[in-house]
């Protein structure tokens, strides 16, 4: 999910609806959220290792 405006909270979503969600914080305003932003995101999100919930071994 991507949150934009830079703002690093979550209010007005329930915990269920975004578990095992990948977060990602922008610090652009939605108005001038481009897909240059866009593809930025996607980057980032491929170069996450997901664990869904999991610790290392």
């Amino acid at each position: 999910m991507i949150r934009t405006s830079g703002e690093l909270r979550m209010s007005n979503f329930l915990l269920w609806q975004v578990a095992f969600t990948e977060l990602v914080f922008d610090p652009h305003l939605w108005p001038d959220y481009g897909k240059d932003h866009f593809v930025e995101a996607l980057v980032v999100f491929q170069q996450r290792h997901r664990r869904f919930g999991g610790q290392q071994a």
